[in-house]
């Protein structure tokens, strides 16, 4: 069961909900966090229904009619269009955290940087990320409108908040659309600073102590935050060296691996 004070249904009629979701769409398009028909978003209408953006149109150009409503299984029970095939892993988000009233998720061109790389957002580089977010870890890479794409982010759904997909975007979450965009944004927002400061060849990192001040916090800011339980949480300036990534060619590792063979008969 679910609290009546967290649907936003007690807050929102339909109509407006439909509205905010074009809303959510022009700005993700505006700021291009999708191109062409990328992308989808819904909101959960009730304990039983979904109002999710339709499949095979821009999200910057959707009107209030496009919406689909869909039950908690992904079947349509209204609406002219059809959903995205991306619905069960939305689905997937509203089944594991009953504090989820919207979903988000886009391509915003930095972070999905990050995400093809392989690489998490989880350094201590800015505040506001800690504050809002604490870190982005990276899924394993699920084949889109496939139950590969759910089942690559199950593990963790409960622990954080926004989580990038390998090899293909980003999905953020938040007791309204409102905070699932935002949360899109921070995490697009922090992904261009942390870009830059590996370009410029230094990071300077929060250390614990600065960490665990930040998420004390947090209810002082009213912020509601997953716990970042894993093995993501934000690394910090006293752990970092453990976590530095060195890049060799592939004729440097293999003049590496040859000079220690020779040192290995050597000492035979």
């Amino acid at each position: 069961m679910f609290p009546e004070s967290i649907l936003p249904g007690a807050l929102k009629n339909e109509d407006e909900h439909r509205r905010d979701m074009c809303a959510v769409g022009r700005w993700i398009y505006d700021r291009g966090y999708v191109a062409s028909m990328d992308g989808n978003l819904s909101v959960r209408l009730d304990p039983r229904h979904i109002l999710a953006s339709p499949t095979g149109i821009c999200k910057g150009m959707m009107t209030p009619e496009d919406m689909v409503i869909t039950d908690l299984d992904g079947k349509k029970v209204s609406g002219r269009r059809n959903p995205s095939s991306e619905l069960p892993m939305h689905l997937m988000i509203y089944q594991h955290r009953t504090d989820v009233n919207a979903v988000c998720h886009a391509h915003p061109p930095a972070a999905t940087g990050y995400a093809a790389a392989g690489v998490p957002l989880n350094k201590a580089l800015l505040c506001e990320l800690i504050l809002s977010l604490g870190c982005v870890p990276v899924a394993p890479y699920g084949t889109p409108g496939t139950p590969e794409l759910a089942d690559s982010i199950a593990p963790f759904v409960d622990g954080y908040d926004a989580i990038l997909l390998a090899n293909h975007g980003v999905v953020s979450y938040g007791q309204d659309l409102m905070t699932a965009f935002f949360r899109m944004e921070t995490t697009e927002h922090f992904a261009r600073v942390a870009l830059v400061t590996e370009m410029l060849g230094k990071q300077v990192l929060l250390s614990s102590n600065d960490v665990q001040k930040l998420v004390a916090a947090r209810a002082r800011y009213g912020l509601q935050t997953a716990p970042n339980a894993g093995p993501e949480f934000p690394v910090t300036s006293e752990n970092a060296a453990n976590t530095e990534r060195i890049t060799l060619t592939r004729r440097e590792l293999e003049a590496l691996v040859e000079e220690a063979v020779k040192n290995d008969r050597a000492r035979q």
